[in-house]
């Protein structure tokens, strides 16, 4: 059995497989490296891909992704994410950010709605606080 692991492992040469060094040397690195280093090296490779690719392809990957996770998770997983996420920015953030970004929100809306649709979430709003 251990013969036959090593063939899988070998190229037809009988060398290593590059899957096989590229394993060994991944185990190597995480030993000798800290959270630091995979943190600059992830910095740099992201500033790399950000120069080679335009916003439809962060769009596409991001889509993709998305879709990947939605499969596996649920509304709870969401739901805690959403509250770690704003406990985050709450804290790196003051009054006017949360201003400034109300502002664009509603003015982004107000773009895509028409005074029917106010009406109608009024009317929502008002009925639920009636209950």
């Amino acid at each position: 059995m251990a013969r036959e692991n090593s063939k899988k492992e070998n190229n037809e040469n009988g060398n290593m497989s590059r899957e096989e060094a590229g394993r060994m040397g991944g185990k190597k690195t995480s030993k000798t490296h800290g959270k630091e280093f995979y943190q600059e090296i992830g910095r740099k490779g992201g500033a790399a891909t950000s120069k080679s690719h335009n916003k439809e392809f962060y769009q596409e990957i991001g889509k993709k992704g998305g879709v990947a996770t939605a499969s596996s998770h649920d509304k709870e997983f969401y739901q805690e994410i959403g509250k770690k996420g704003g406990k985050a920015t709450s804290k790196s953030h003051d009054k006017e950010f949360y201003q400034e970004i109300g502002r664009k929100g509603g003015e982004a809306t107000s773009e895509n709605h028409d005074k029917d649709f106010y009406r109608d979430i009024g009317e929502k709003g008002g009925n639920s606080r009636s209950k």
